[in-house]
């Protein structure tokens, strides 16, 4: 049976965003450095490598809340077709959950973005059937992994922990009162600890 994925970073205290997010900074104050491992730190090593392959392995579909595909709030009141620029790195359909209805947008490389009004469970579903042997991925942000890990769908879930404090911000497991994970591989760097889970039975 294909499988669902879900990788993300998230600092010591348990945030995959800072505060704050804008514009300017789309994961907040300091978010960015939750990403140093993939993002060019030359401190990087084979470590970081290898989680990196991880993060890029194609996937048949994917599914992402709004507030990860962009930082318009309330009705699509201007054009924006995410932070990726012309070619996303999806090569694959995005369903994007929203409480605001909008036209499917096809973008450079594969990559279309599919707006769902009804919930989790629907944009779950539709990603499933057009992933098709491929496999879902769960992307992001927070409260979308949190709901699919409530809802139970994710097989294998990779945390990188990285050396830093937020202090507050957006928290993948808040309300998650099971976790059903263990740990089948964990690699070390000065940037992060990649821990590969997962899920038991």
């Amino acid at each position: 049976m294909p499988e669902t994925t879900c990788h993300m970073s998230m600092s010591l205290d348990g945030f995959v965003a800072g505060p704050d997010q804008t514009r300017e900074d789309p994961l907040g104050k300091r978010g960015m450095q939750l990403h140093a491992w993939h993002l060019g730190d030359p401190r990087a090593t084979a470590a970081d490598e290898r989680a990196s392959d991880w993060l890029m392995r194609p996937r048949g579909a994917y599914v992402m809340g709004r507030n990860m595909f962009g930082p318009i709030r309330g009705d699509w009141d201007e054009e924006w077709t995410g932070w990726w620029g012309p070619e996303p790195p999806y090569h694959a359909p995005v369903f994007v959950l929203t409480h605001h209805p909008h036209d499917p947008i096809p973008m450079d490389g594969g990559t279309t973005f599919h707006f769902v009004t009804d919930g989790f469970d629907a944009a779950y579903s539709a990603a499933r059937e057009a992933a098709g042997d491929a496999g879902v991925d769960i992307a992001g942000g927070a409260s979308t992994v949190r709901q699919a890990l409530v809802a139970g769908v994710i097989d294998e879930l990779t945390l990188d922990v990285a050396p830093v404090l937020l202090g507050s911000g957006e928290r993948i497991f808040d309300g998650v009162e099971s976790f059903g994970f263990e740990p089948v591989e964990v690699l070390h760097s000065p940037l992060a600890t990649h821990i590969r889970y997962r899920r038991v039975g």
